[in-house]
């Protein structure tokens, strides 16, 4: 089933948007480990699993920010009747 026109538009929206937040959780983690935020780069370099955890850490971070980012997103289109 082909998409028709105002759907591409639609699902590019959300593809900037998503793209947008996952850029920021991405950062926001690797700030958080540059800086050794509560020792949690100490913490993960000391433990066998530490790359599990890493990523686990950047998949929730993304998951929240590209969530948040569409969201944001979807809800700047109404217009303020005001």
């Amino acid at each position: 089933m082909p998409l028709l026109p105002h759907n591409r538009t639609a699902l590019g929206f959300l593809l900037r948007h998503l793209i947008a937040g996952l850029t920021g959780g991405l950062v926001f983690g690797g700030l958080i480990l540059a800086l050794d935020i509560s020792g949690l780069r100490s913490m993960l370099m000391a433990s066998p699993d530490g790359l599990l955890y890493t990523l686990l850490l950047f998949f929730g971070l993304s998951v929240t920010f590209g969530g948040v980012a569409m969201g944001v997103g979807v809800m700047s289109l109404g217009e303020d009747k005001n």
